[in-house]
């Protein structure tokens, strides 16, 4: 049974709206990971830096099959990567969150390459889909 109250505005409204959410859950991601990276460490492998990682890759392809759409793993993948490359800039008094240390390339560099994996692996998902409903 479907309810709808306004029926395609309400449904828009509600997509941009998730969207929006998955955005931020990827900045907040950036923000609490840019801030954590280099906390656990197993001699010289940046563990939470990884664990940070591997959360945004599975928050990158979880949010692509819930909104069926590649747009789904976009989202947290931008918000995560406009969060932590923020965050790695220097301020004017040459102070950084992001130390450019080996856990610090770890969390940015794997990060990032994590953000695209998941974006790139919900294609695959998005053209089976798209397909199905051609039929």
């Amino acid at each position: 049974m479907n309810v709808t109250v306004g029926g395609k505005r309400s449904r828009t409204l509600f997509t941009v709206a998730v969207y929006a959410m998955l955005f931020l859950l990827g900045a907040v991601q950036g923000v609490i990971g840019s801030f954590q990276y280099s906390s656990w460490m197993a001699g010289p492998v940046p563990v939470a830096a990884l664990v940070c990682c591997a959360v945004l890759l599975a928050t990158c392809l979880l949010g692509a099959w819930a909104m069926r759409s590649v747009g789904g793993a976009l989202g947290p993948a931008v918000g995560w990567i406009v969060a932590a490359f923020v965050l790695s800039m220097p301020v004017s008094n040459g102070s950084v969150i992001i130390a450019n240390t080996a856990a610090g390339k770890w969390y940015l560099y794997g990060g990032t390459l994590c953000a695209v994996a998941g974006v790139v692996l919900s294609f695959p998902a998005w053209i089976r889909s798209a397909g199905r409903g051609q039929r």
